[in-house]
């Protein structure tokens, strides 16, 4: 029996990403081959697109400041993660899980200070992730001339797991779900309800070398999965409304 591999590869030297920063350019030397997927942390995309508010200029709202009392959290970030935000899904002290605008429920709307610069600023979500991965696709095979796949990733929380682990919000080149129904078993009984959250089992696997604190390894290039099913995105793995049982 033939062997399968995976390779991950953590390229260094990655400056630190400013506003309006050339991603793909800074990428492009890094020997890009056709089938490769790109994973870039969410961060140094929201860097280059510009998405850093200082709260100093944030005026909180009326509601931002009693949640933010009732969760102990600074109002004026209770404010950012409201303006990113559709619904509030649960706030107990030191917890505000939300509905972000794009679907996602997660924490704090994926607001973030963590690798941030300066300590009065935090790190919205990119304003549109897929598209983010579709123009760097695009301008990838523009400077490098080959096929791949781009994923951005970000680290999230689990309702059922205790830790953190990567997952995409941002896709392009490959399905972010892949669907098996209707497939066979190794016994021939067809698979019922299998989909595979492909986007996202790529995300955590380049998280294993990205890390979370101080490695600065925003940028991970998987190889070996030949070439994609179809082109996807992130969006197809929101759970819609009406399957979500636990709300």
């Amino acid at each position: 029996m033939n062997a399968r591999r995976l390779e991950l590869i953590a390229p260094a030297g990655l400056p630190r990403i400013r506003r309006d920063d050339d991603l793909a350019s800074l990428i492009a030397p890094f020997g890009l081959q056709n089938h490769d997927v790109v994973v870039l942390a969410q961060k140094i995309v929201s860097k280059a697109e510009g998405r850093l508010f200082r709260l100093s200029d944030v005026i909180p709202s009326e509601k931002a400041v009693e949640l933010g009392r009732q969760v102990d959290k600074d109002p004026r970030l209770v404010e950012l993660i409201l303006r990113e935000s559709t619904e509030i899904v649960r706030a107990v002290r030191g917890v505000l899980i939300v509905q972000h605008r794009l679907g996602f429920v997660m924490a704090n709307a994926g607001v973030d200070a963590s690798n941030v610069d300066d300590p009065e600023q935090v790190l919205l979500l990119p304003a549109d992730p897929d598209g983010s991965a579709r123009r760097l696709r695009a301008r990838l095979k523009e400077l490098v001339g080959v096929e791949v796949g781009v994923i951005i990733n970000d680290s999230w929380g689990r309702a059922w797991r205790m830790g953190t682990v990567g997952a995409a919000i941002g896709a392009a080149g490959l399905p972010g779900l892949i669907d098996m129904r209707g497939q066979p078993d190794m016994n021939g009984r067809l698979l019922r309800v299998t989909e595979i959250g492909h986007a996202d089992e790529i995300a955590a696997a380049a998280s294993l070398l990205m890390g979370q604190a101080a490695e600065r390894r925003p940028v991970v290039i998987l190889r070996g999965l030949g070439p994609p099913a179809r082109d996807g995105n992130a969006a197809e793995l929101v759970r819609p409304r009406q399957m979500d049982l636990f709300r």
